[in-house]
């Protein structure tokens, strides 16, 4: 295990509990309590509360005991950029995360992270786990980073070996208040081998994939790798009920995006940037669904909120505090999300609102870009019925009422045309705001980086020379 101490934190923070909403929005009190923050990888809402066969208790207690959000959208429906856009409070090519940090993309500026801002409020900065912004996680700045490296120096991140670190670390009763960053590998791919229970649990697939046997034996092996996850995560949060800490630390719950099947994982339909979104804590309504549209660059400016602290000035998103305490508001008109680069450049923004989904793509292309979903049996059945000849538009538009899957594209429907129109200018304007680096055409790659030939049919495939 590495350690790395950088600064000293406050102790006896987080003792404003009862203080109002209010109080900790003006900033009067010094609200300070712990912050468990916890994600996994590629699950969008595939998940236990939400209208899944996939089991998962653990997490379902979670959203019983604190407020479930059921329209929460990634801004970026690949690892990294979703993540990053989450931690900066920023489309994630404002934060330079275009493709995967893994693969040669990188942070502009890491002291945008919302745990270095946290820093400056004396909370202390824990790492048990993945955090796929960096490829080092030693640059990022925790102040301690516990997760395992194994012999061959690869960080480990499933559940088997991040939930007993974050357990230790709770039964060491650490000073407060701390930000623990609890990252599980899971639902990553590869999948464990699913058991009979496993495959029997499926009663329904996601609505883009047929059911089949191989996809049905795929997403049930999903759902092994869904358990796993969720047994790390009960044993994370029993530790924080039996060390005392339930009470005084805000729970955050999320998923980067979708899951890593056909359509879904790095695709701007609703199943690609579905998120869960689950918070508990003190001041935080208790069992509640809030059905407010927003997206993950908008939990930044909540938290500070929250806690009473200032904005720092390149948050774009807007908080949802009144939704934490019960309220229903229309937060945005518009949410939009971004797809840049994951194995190969596949450069796409959309437009979503309450009605309407608005996807553009920027490359020309005619046929999928294949490399950029995840190898798998749904995908080989896919391929093996002839996915690489099929044809993707240029811009797709959905009303998202009558089709809420999002397979009828309505964008050459002339009666739709005034749609279309406003939601392209809502785009260009956004992208304008934001200083997209699209409006400028293609966007290179940085130098380095490992990226997959848009033709191919699979990111193990060699890669092009950047």
């Amino acid at each position: 295990m590495n350690k790395i101490k950088r600064r000293s934190f406050l102790s006896g923070a987080g003792t404003a509990l009862a203080a109002s909403g209010s109080a900790r929005a003006s900033g009067v009190m010094n609200f300070r309590p712990n912050i468990l923050y916890i994600h996994s990888h590629d699950s969008g809402r595939m998940l236990q509360p939400y209208e899944s066969s996939v089991s998962t208790p653990a997490i379902a207690q979670l959203a019983a005991e604190g407020l479930l959000f059921r329209k929460a959208f990634s801004a970026a429906p690949v690892c990294s950029p979703s993540r990053a856009a989450f931690l900066t409070g920023q489309p994630a090519y404002r934060s330079g995360m275009l493709g995967l940090a893994h693969r040669g993309f990188s942070l502009f500026q890491p002291q945008q992270l919302l745990f270095r801002v946290l820093q400056q409020y004396g909370y202390h900065a824990v790492l048990t786990g993945m955090q796929h912004v960096a490829a080092d996680p030693n640059s990022l700045g925790y102040d301690s980073n516990i997760a395992f490296q194994d012999s061959q120096g690869k960080w480990r991140s499933e559940a088997e070996f991040v939930a007993p670190i974050a357990t230790r670390f709770l039964d060491s009763k650490p000073k407060q208040p701390f930000f623990l960053d609890v990252g599980f590998f899971e639902t990553h791919r590869d999948y464990p081998q699913p058991t009979a229970e496993d495959l029997a649990r499926v009663q329904h697939l996601p609505s883009p994939l047929p059911d089949v046997p191989a996809i049905r034996n795929d997403f049930a092996a999903f759902g092994a790798s869904a358990r796993q996850l969720d047994q790390g995560i009960g044993l994370v949060l029993a530790a924080l009920e039996r060390n005392g800490y339930a009470d005084n630390t805000l729970i955050i719950f999320v998923t980067d995006h979708g899951v890593a099947f056909p359509r879904m994982k790095c695709n701007l339909t609703d199943d690609g940037i579905g998120t869960a979104l689950i918070m508990k804590g003190p001041g935080i309504v208790k069992n509640h669904e809030s059905n407010v549209m927003l997206s993950q660059i908008d939990v930044f400016p909540t938290l500070c909120d929250y806690l009473g602290i200032t904005h720092p000035t390149w948050l774009t998103g807007k908080s949802f505090l009144s939704v934490l305490q019960g309220k229903e508001s229309v937060l945005h008109d518009a949410i939009f999300s971004e797809v840049t680069y994951h194995a190969a450049y596949e450069p796409m923004r959309s437009v979503r609102t309450e009605r309407w989904k608005y996807i553009r793509r920027f490359d020309k292309r005619k046929k999928p870009v294949l490399p950029n979903c995840d190898d798998s049996p749904s995908k080989s059945v896919w391929v093996n019925a002839g996915w690489r000849d099929h044809k993707i538009d240029q811009e797709c538009l959905y009303d998202l009422m009558f089709d809420p899957t999002e397979h009828d594209n309505l964008a050459n429907k002339p009666e739709n045309c005034q749609t279309l129109i406003t939601l392209r200018r809502n785009l260009r304007q956004w992208m304008e705001t934001m200083q997209d680096p699209l409006l400028k055409g293609y966007v290179p790659p940085p130098a380095g980086a490992k990226v997959n030939s848009p033709d191919g049919l699979s990111p193990s495939e060699p890669l092009l020379p950047v």
